[in-house]
């Protein structure tokens, strides 16, 4: 009690009761968080209890949950025609003070984006996803959209781009999220996209590396390397070598990259053990287009471990991530074989619904490729 009465904190008439100068706020998703106008900070601990909370119940009828330009949550009582910042809803609040799981326990298999990102709030965040328009690049766009991120499609496809757009507004009207053009296949348009990104005068807090192609014909792209390569590894790397100055202004900032738990069955070294360039981007003749899948993807840990290793000290970080055994994606479009296995081994695999980057196993590159690039994270 001395401590309390020292803070101040022991002349109210119950516990649930603020101090004085303290403020009860809401999220969108709920959860309760407390502001201190006094000292100019927020916790999510009431400030006696020590105790989090959320709400319980959905909102009375004739009640709105809207944002205002600042991003905090206020609500409007139609029926009253009236606007408050408390939440109707306080009243009713539940505490939620569970033993603190593993992150295995917490972030496994049958973990949702929603459910990863439940009680933060994004607001003012610049999130980039490329390939965003469909699977786990959409489900992860849409998942920091909701939760307040401004957030940009990267895509090839502008059609596609924009109907993404169109449904994750139809989920929160007010989602801050737009669609700009990028062909990771053409380095012209990885340019354009940066010197875009950067007209826009904006911080970039998140940029996540997702798009890829599997199981594609042999073909050059435009600058004359094989596609799968340049798709899944070049055209990011590039991307990042153009945005990195705004990532490191941006501090603390983060870099994804998506690989795969089949980087394990390759190698880009020749039998003497040095790196062989003719590996990264074959001819016809030398193509199998499973073995070139697995060699962009180890070329993506190998670059996201050294991007780690030069940026981390100016508060970018990296990690390369494999989404899980995922096979609700369409990345087996473009063979019917593929096509036929996905199918057969969805039932023991994970939706859609339940995989995103945010909830995939991150992998600190220094686990398994020690002798290769040294430490990372």
């Amino acid at each position: 009690m001395a401590a309390l009465r020292y803070a101040g904190l022991d002349d109210t008439d119950s516990e649930d009761e603020l101090p004085p100068g303290w403020e009860q706020r809401t999220t969108k998703d709920g959860w309760v968080y407390y502001a201190n106008h006094s000292e100019e900070k927020t916790q999510w601990e009431h400030p006696k209890t020590g105790k989090r909370k959320r709400i319980a119940g959905d909102l009375p009828y004739g009640w709105e949950q809207e944002t205002d330009e600042n991003g905090q949550v206020f609500f409007v009582d139609h029926i009253n025609k009236r606007t408050t910042y408390l939440d109707p809803r306080l009243a009713f609040t539940v505490d939620d003070n569970p033993t603190k799981p593993t992150s295995r326990q917490r972030y496994d298999g049958s973990t949702t984006a929603m459910e990863i990102l439940q009680g933060r709030d994004f607001t003012g965040k610049v999130v980039v996803v490329t390939g965003a328009n469909a699977g786990i690049g959409f489900e992860t766009a849409k998942s920091f959209a909701l939760h307040g991120a401004h957030v940009i499609l990267a895509c090839r496809s502008m059609t596609r781009a924009n109907e993404a757009v169109s449904r994750i507004l139809g989920e929160w009207h007010k989602a801050k999220v737009e669609a700009m053009t990028l062909d990771l296949a053409v380095l012209r348009s990885v340019q354009h996209f940066a010197q875009a990104f950067k007209a826009k005068n904006v911080s970039l807090h998140m940029l996540i590396c997702n798009a890829g192609v599997f199981a594609l014909p042999w073909s050059l792209t435009k600058d004359g390397l094989e596609t799968t390569f340049q798709v899944n590894h070049l055209g990011h790397f590039y991307l990042v070598q153009l945005l990195q100055d705004v990532l490191c202004r941006s501090a603390p900032a983060r870099v994804v990259v998506v690989s795969s738990e089949s980087h394990r069955f390759t190698d880009i070294n020749d039998s003497s053990g040095k790196l062989d360039l003719s590996r990264l981007s074959p001819s016809k003749n030398d193509y199998w287009a499973m073995l070139a899948y697995n060699r962009s993807k180890l070329c993506n840990i190998l670059f996201s471990n050294q991007l780690h290793r030069r940026l981390s000290p100016r508060g970018v970080t990296s990690n390369a991530v494999h989404p899980g055994n995922l096979l609700y994606s369409s990345l087996h479009r473009n063979w019917w074989v593929y096509t036929l296995l996905f199918t057969l081994g969805r039932p023991f695999t994970k939706s859609m619904g339940r995989d995103t980057e945010l909830a995939s196993e991150v992998w600190p590159c220094s686990v398994f490729l020690p002798t290769l690039a040294g430490t990372g994270g």
